[in-house]
């Protein structure tokens, strides 16, 4: 990714806050012109090329009160190439234009693990999270959530003396939920607070997609602790998967629908956690396993577990990232248009077995859609 640190900031914010320009559009637009402030001048023509007409980028106004806004909440803003944005998120193809700051960047450079999970936990999903949370801290891994409630309020408290990271969903500024706000204050204090958003925004729904983005993006692997089928946890764990980070999930009863996330990502590949242990060693990590075990002693939330053993052999891992290109395949060919499903294979010359398998699990997550006849397409 292009060094920007000859660019002013001021055009930097006025480029991403302009309307139409995400992360994607901010990086091609550079990429195109050379620099932010080219990219910025060209905009209306750009939008002008795309047939939107009296186009007007964002006021100079506009991102000074911003950038104003930012100094008072005493935020720091990270830009690609300042040696405090995170190395891992600026090689992604949708890596925020920056980052408001505020607290340890230190802790931005360190190995990092995600958290996260239900909202509604059960209470022993949170002793698991805060047991997990303090085993990784003990490995000298830096714990990395969302700031919401459950999951992951609780393996930020757990790991605040070691480290964390909470990427929150608006400003800097408006922590989410309002029961977290003096969680989020410690963690200003002791570990990093980070926002792609400006200051004063409340997040709205679409902004916790693109926070679990930078959650998945700054994780070397994220850990499911408790998901329902449906939830904003699994898309994290997609956004990983994507990525090519490691994406691992605490198994739970199969009766308790705050399971049935972790239990199908299980299910699927995902690598099974039933404590600091596992994931350091998924992660071919050297690791002082007494330290990690004596930490994590107790956090085994497994039907049948006795003395924190889970029965059995943990099942062998299957192949993600191939799941993950057949998905992006089979999401390639179709469109809102139903097309019949037999015709879909044999485009994609590939095995019926694992086409149909795809389009389940696809149909599962809500991105495809199956019609009469045998017709699919792309929901």
């Amino acid at each position: 990714m292009r060094d920007f640190q000859d660019d002013d900031p001021l055009d930097r914010v006025r480029l991403i806050r302009s309307r139409r320009v995400g992360a994607v559009t901010f990086h091609r637009l550079v990429a195109e012109h050379g620099s932010v402030a080219a990219a910025l001048a060209a905009l209306p023509e750009v939008a002008r090329a795309a047939g939107v007409e009296d186009y007007t980028p964002c006021p100079v106004e506009v991102a000074r009160h911003e950038m104003a806004q930012a100094r008072i909440a005493g935020a720091r803003m990270l830009i690609p190439g300042d040696g405090a944005y995170p190395a891992a998120l600026a090689e992604l193809p949708d890596a925020p234009a920056f980052l408001w700051m505020r607290g340890d960047a230190g802790l931005l450079s360190r190995s990092m693990v995600a958290m996260v999970g239900a909202r509604n936990a059960s209470s022993l999903g949170l002793r698991m999270a805060r047991r997990l949370a303090q085993a990784l801290g003990a490995a000298g891994q830096v714990v990395v959530s969302g700031l919401a409630r459950g999951i992951d309020a609780e393996a930020h408290e757990a790991a605040l003396e070691s480290g964390t990271v909470a990427v929150m969903a608006g400003g800097l500024d408006v922590p989410f939920p309002q029961e977290n706000a003096a969680l989020a204050l410690r963690i200003a204090e002791k570990g990093c607070l980070l926002s792609e958003q400006p200051m004063g925004l409340v997040p709205q729904a679409r902004h916790f997609p693109l926070r679990n983005r930078i959650v998945a993006g700054l994780s070397r692997a994220v850990v499911v602790v408790e998901a329902a089928a449906r939830s904003g946890s699994l898309i994290t764990a997609r956004d990983a998967l994507d990525m090519g980070r490691e994406v691992m999930a605490v198994p739970g009863h199969p009766f308790d629908a705050r399971a049935a996330g972790c239990n199908m990502l299980i299910r699927d590949g995902a690598t099974l956690v039933r404590g600091g242990e596992d994931v350091m060693e998924a992660l071919g990590a050297p690791v002082l396993i007494e330290a990690v075990a004596e930490a994590g002693q107790g956090a085994r939330p497994m039907a049948g577990a006795v003395a924190g053993q889970v029965p059995g052999p943990v099942p062998e891992r299957r192949p993600l990232a191939e799941m993950a290109a057949l998905h992006g395949q089979i999401l390639a060919r179709l469109g809102p248009s139903p097309v019949p499903e037999d015709q879909l294979i044999r485009d994609l010359a590939l095995p019926v077995e694992a086409v149909a398998q795809g389009l389940v699990a696809l149909e599962m997550e809500g991105r495809v859609m199956r019609q009469a006849g045998g017709m699919v397409s792309r929901a």
